[in-house]
């Protein structure tokens, strides 16, 4: 029987069941005629909507007037039940009616917020606001005692922050919390003395019975009224109640006290040599123990050696250049010193005579210092220095004190910081050499507070060499070491012959000097006991063999305008003069310029004769174009620096304080257009090198020949040609030191200023040239490095930073963040760039029988920065250093496997967003 069929059947028989006095009344069905048969029914028709409509309403009317009968209880069971019934979006249509009618107009943040979100806003409250927040409610009051909040807050407690128009003096409470923790200190030292005699004096045979110990301990009461311990206390309450506002008065009451009421041998000599004005590290601890901070940017070269060479003393902290914030810096160096006091703090990084770059992008100058995120990253982190007045330094290890900008740049930084600010004079040229030279402050040599004499020495020398060493080991070990190890060697051979042996250029080639080296060569391969006697062993028998001539002679001399630099200078007595100064750094000018125009010499008659002569006898190596395009800029610098050298020997033989440089100086800045030839061209003649010789076997078999020779400076073409934009740096340097000691009044002021400016302006134009192709290169390098990636060398792009992460996938999004549970997908390459975030698949695979380790990078997905979201995912015992990328349609959970790591990265990228949305 189908449906319809039924419906006609029951409609017709609209009393299905018979009504009696003892019969139950069955239900009433409706009539489709009339709706006056659809009351107190229980059936729905479906089909006819009409009827359905108003059965619903009827019903509803029902409800209603049986919901105004009941009680407020049943109504609230009743709802109750009836919400449990509904679906998600029934519920969210309940929620939006509630707003609707009743708005939300006050809501208590730390209820509704995460936790985390809470306790941040929190954490902008002083002290004393946040005990009063602590009032409000027991969950205010839970959120105000976590740890997280006041740790920060007890470790700055005591510290001064300086101002620029301002002197902040120490306040009553910091004097009282000073003298408190002189007290407490003092009996903590007394008792753990006592302990110590006590056990010394102990003798051997007493027993460690009850019953002893109990005799003992009465004997003792009886000779002594107080016991050690209890007299202590007792005198730390008397010098509390009586209110010891000075540091004086708390040391000589605690001396009187306890040589009046102990054994005169209790007294530590701790008591007695307490400084006045120490805080309280600095008076548990003696001067060898005070602590000094050093940070290392991993910009420097060769930063490994300087901290091997870390004194003691001194905690040393390395931190990543690229890509790192101010707000990260603070963190690792709050981290590293743990809550202790610093004597002083050092900064070792890249700078010039003006400005100093603390991380990369940021360069700190005077105009720069006082912007409102650098100048609260300096008063929080020498807020952690001990006062000027208890020798609290800044040592920058940046040439500062050569120039009147630099000069600035330390005043400044002296007035905002309340500490000594000090930097070398930078006076001697070479890398990193003017850390060497005099500093700004006439007092202990600052690098000696830091680092052992030895390695900063051999630090400072070699620099450069090292790190081109070292940075070539770590892309090839293995086979390389060998190699590597004895080019090393040899450059620095080279060095010390060419400073120390003056041999004309047509004796280089000479057969005396191919022999000394041979025998030389042969002593740095071997290891005699007695170098010299091994070496004229090796002569004599060359001389008996015949090789060697018996008028032949070497002659050597040592280089009297070469420096060497046996170890650390002193401070003079008394400070030089400015003519003194003037004629000092005029000297070094003019040594220097010796160095730099011998090395130009060098190409001029090592590689260019040579090449010339056998392009005009038709047995050419390189083409005459090739030729030219290589040489000629370079030969036109030479004698541009041949006639400024000229111009200053003659300057220099008649000198006087009066003398002038700075009309040299201008006439040589008119040929700096010789060095934008060469710079221009500079990338192309080292591309073409390269070619020539790869393809053609005759030049290839000239540089091999003429490279790495003592000619040279055991350099090789390509390292020679970096010589002029070393120099143009050192131009720059000499001349900042030169007007620093030029009064205004002088008449070589004026020609210094304008060459000075010139010079500036010049250095600038190379360094964006360097920064262009750094950029360039480090753009090639990803891009080979990630397989399958589309083109990413775009104009305008450039490569900031790249950071190693494994993906997550939570298992259950429904529970609380909390209780969540990550599990690793794999491996992640993100490489950040200005405009985009490139995420490549990581995979790494071990060589057999090897501890190499193959890394690749497979393309993933490519991001615009103005379209990607970040957020951080708060710690748990179940994933620790996690956060969240999103895109309009992924997400990415990741995590990094330190928590340096992720503050950096986080930093980082929260950079290049806000800077891809202004743009």
């Amino acid at each position: 029987m189908t449906e319809a069929s039924t419906f006609v059947k029951l409609v017709r028989s609209p009393h299905s069941v018979k009504q009696g006095s003892g019969a139950k009344r069955g239900p009433v069905l409706p009539d489709v005629s009339g709706a006056g048969a659809t009351r107190f029914s229980a059936w729905t028709p479906v089909t006819n909507k009409l009827s359905n409509q108003q059965l619903f309403q009827e019903r509803t009317t029902l409800i209603l007037h049986w919901f105004d009968l009941w009680t407020d209880r049943q109504r609230k069971h009743f709802l109750h039940l009836l919400l449990r019934r509904c679906s998600k979006s029934q519920l969210k249509f309940t929620s939006d009616c509630f707003m609707e009618a009743v708005p939300i107009t006050r809501l208590d943040f730390a209820k509704v917020l995460p936790r985390f979100l809470s306790l941040y806003i929190l954490s902008f409250l002083n002290p004393m606001d946040l005990s009063a927040a602590s009032q409000v409610c027991w969950h205010w009051r839970f959120l105000a005692e976590q740890d997280c909040l006041w740790s920060p807050k007890c470790v700055r407690r005591g510290d001064i922050y300086g101002t620029l128009n301002e002197t902040l003096m120490e306040t009553k409470e910091q004097k009282e919390r000073n003298t408190e923790h002189i007290i407490r200190q003092t009996i903590c030292d007394k008792i753990a003395e006592h302990k110590r005699a006590a056990l010394k004096t102990r003798k051997t045979w007493l027993t460690n019975s009850l019953t002893d110990r109990t005799n003992i301990s009465r004997e003792k009461s009886s000779i002594m009224p107080l016991g050690l311990t209890t007299a202590l206390v007792q005198l730390g309450d008397k010098c509390r109640l009586e209110k010891l506002t000075s540091m004086k008065e708390c040391r000589a009451q605690l001396n009187s006290t306890l040589n009046s009421t102990f054994d005169k041998t209790w007294t530590t000599s701790l008591i007695k040599t307490l400084p006045l004005s120490l805080p309280f590290k600095s008076l548990v601890s003696s001067n060898n123990s005070q602590v000094h901070l050093l940070l290392v940017s991993s910009r420097i070269p060769a930063y490994e050696l300087v901290l091997c060479g870390a004194l003691v003393h001194v905690v040393p902290l390395l931190y990543d250049y690229s890509g790192i914030t101010l707000d990260a810096l603070l963190s690792l160096a709050e981290k590293a010193i743990e809550g202790r006091a610093v004597q002083s703090i050092g900064i070792m990084t890249e700078g010039s005579t003006e400005d100093f770059y603390l991380i990369e992008g940021l360069s700190i100058t005077e105009k720069t210092v006082l912007k409102p995120c650098i100048r609260e990253f300096w008063e929080r982190l020498c807020g952690w220095v001990v006062p000027a007045s208890e020798a609290g330094t800044l040592n920058i290890f940046a040439p500062l004190a050569a120039s009147v900008a630099g000069v600035e740049l330390m005043t400044k930084l002296s007035t905002l910081t309340g500490l000594h600010v000090r930097a070398p004079t930078g006076i001697c040229t070479g890398s990193y050499q003017h850390i060497l030279s005099e500093w700004s402050d006439h007092g202990d040599f600052p690098p000696l507070l830091y680092m052992w004499e030895g390695p900063l020495l051999s630090w400072c020398r070699q620099a450069e060499c090292i790190e081109q060493t070292l940075g070539t080991l770590r892309k090839h070990l293995g086979p390389q070491l060998q190699f590597l190890s004895q080019e090393s060697r040899g450059r620095s051979l080279g060095v010390f012959l060419w400073n120390h042996i003056n041999l004309p250029f047509f004796a280089l080639k000479s057969e005396v000097t191919q022999i000394l080296i041979e025998g030389l060569v042969t002593l740095i391969k071997g290891t005699p006991d007695n170098p010299l006697e091994s070496l004229g062993n090796f002569l004599l028998k060359k001389c008996v063999e015949g090789t060697v001539e018996k008028n032949d002679s070497v002659i050597v001399t040592e280089n009297a305008s070469y420096r060497f630099l046996s170890s650390i200078p002193e401070a003079p007595e008394g400070l030089l003069s400015d003519a003194d100064r003037r004629e000092t750094i005029c000297s070094e000018l003019l040594r220097s310029e010796r160095v730099y125009v011998r090395l130009l010499q060098a190409v001029h008659t090592v590689y260019y004769i040579p090449l010339r002569a056998a392009l005009d006898s038709n047995r050419a190596i390189i083409n005459s174009a090739n030729l030219l395009m290589l040489f000629s800029p370079l030969l036109d610098i030479l004698a541009a620096n041949n006639v400024f050298l000229q111009d200053l020997t003659e300057k220099l033989e008649e000198w006087s304080p009066l003398q002038c440089v700075g009309d040299v100086c201008v006439r040589f800045c008119t040929k700096l257009r010789t060095y934008t030839n060469f710079f221009n061209n500079y990338p192309t003649a080292i591309r073409t090198i390269d070619k020539c010789r790869e393809t053609l076997p005759a030049f290839r078999t000239f540089l091999k020949r003429h490279n790495r020779t003592l000619a040279t400076r055991m350099l090789s073409l390509q390292e020679l040609f970096l010589s002029p934009s070393t120099r143009v740096e050192e131009y720059v340097t000499l001349l900042q030191a030169l007007m620093l000691h030029t009064p205004s009044g002088h008449p070589d002021h004026t020609h210094l200023s304008s060459a000075f400016n010139t010079l500036l302006n010049y250095r600038s134009f190379v360094c964006k040239l360097k920064k262009s192709s750094h950029q360039d290169l480090k753009m090639l390098e990803a891009q080979q490095t990630i397989q399958s990636c589309p083109n990413l060398q775009e104009v305008g792009r450039y490569l900031i930073t790249m950071q190693d992460v494994v993906l997550l996938s939570c298992l259950n999004d429904d529970i609380a963040p909390s209780l969540r549970m990550y599990e690793c997908v794999s491996e992640l390459g993100l490489f950040l760039f200005n405009d985009a975030l490139v995420l490549s698949e990581r995979r790494l695979s071990h060589m057999p029988f090897s501890l190499a380790v193959n890394i690749s990078h497979t393309f993933l997905a490519s991001i615009a920065l103005h379209r990607l979201s970040l957020s951080e995912i708060v710690d748990t015992k179940y994933v620790q250093n996690a956060f969240r990328m999103e895109s309009p349609k992924r997400q990415w959970i990741c995590a990094t496997d330190r928590e340096e790591d992720k503050i950096r990265w986080l930093g980082t990228l929260r950079s290049a967003i806000n800077g891809a949305k202004h743009n």
